[in-house]
């Protein structure tokens, strides 16, 4: 498997589940990332997709809470989870949840102390897709991406920004407007600086403004949410898309939280979607 070391391998559903290491160029340390095998991928290039988590997750979270394998072997899709950001001694942190280790945010800091390691916008977009086709059978015509909460403002950021090479885009909770909430400008002062026309190019409201996607994107958000009206304000998302003319499946869930449990309830159809675009 090229550069990856093999940490685990389980039969699930039929195909493998792998949890894998390798040194990453990008970051310049070790990086840990799951993905799912689908038995299709015996037999020929299958499409990829994708999963970028939230705060505080690592590439556990998702494999392990979602229950996404079951239908991803039915459509055969194969899914890859890296982690959140670069770790160990040696690696800037910080002690509140929201920043540093855990906390990547899918951007390539600017600024010290973080400029060395955190270069999670390159790991996803450049290095991490080139690895995963050169150690697996990929179909040709690009990937797909999705993700939750932090990670859903990883998702549509690069995939709003790399067309070309994420074809479908899905989240969960999203963080639509990093510039105008808590969390997106804690973050984005620390690793990019106080320069807001800099924080325009990680913004997927920015973004669907400036140029759009060529493809429907889908967001679910559950109406519970506790982190809905501070952190997420999905509507900014729904205004943006009007605006942009871009076409959008935006579905407020009545009921549902943050929670893996919204996440395991609607992974399915955001497996179908990724499957129905990328063929």
């Amino acid at each position: 498997m090229s550069v990856f070391e093999e940490l685990s391998k389980t039969t699930c559903f039929g195909g493998r589940q792998l949890t894998l290491s390798h040194d990453s160029t990008s970051t310049g340390t070790p990086m840990r990332l799951s993905v799912f095998l689908p038995p299709a991928a015996e037999n020929g290039p299958v499409p990829c997709v994708f999963w970028l988590s939230g705060l505080t997750c690592t590439e556990e979270n998702f494999t392990v809470k979602a229950g996404a394998q079951r239908m991803a072997s039915e459509l055969g899709l194969m899914v890859v989870a890296p982690d959140t950001s670069p770790r160990g001694e040696g690696v800037a942190n910080d002690e509140a949840y929201d920043l540093g280790q855990g906390a990547g945010f899918y951007v390539d800091a600017t600024q010290s102390p973080w400029a060395p390691h955190f270069k999670m916008y390159s790991y996803v977009t450049e290095e991490l897709p080139a690895l995963i086709r050169e150690a697996f059978p990929v179909r040709e015509g690009g990937f797909g991406v999705m993700g939750h909460s932090m990670g859903g403002h990883g998702a549509l950021t690069v995939a709003l920004r790399n067309p070309d090479l994420f074809k479908s885009v899905s989240a969960f909770s999203p963080i639509v407007a990093p510039m105008q909430v808590p969390w997106g400008q804690k973050a984005f002062t620390a690793y990019l600086g106080e320069d807001r026309d800099a924080w325009k190019a990680h913004d997927a409201c920015e973004l669907v403004r400036a140029h759009g996607f060529p493809t429907q994107i889908l967001v679910d958000q559950g109406d519970a949410d506790g982190f809905l009206e501070e952190q997420l304000q999905t509507s900014r998302l729904v205004d943006a898309c009007k605006e942009a003319g871009q076409s959008a499946k935006i579905r407020m869930q009545p009921g549902y939280d943050h929670s893996y449990f919204f996440i395991a309830t609607f992974i399915d159809d955001h497996l179908r979607h990724h499957a129905r675009i990328l063929g």
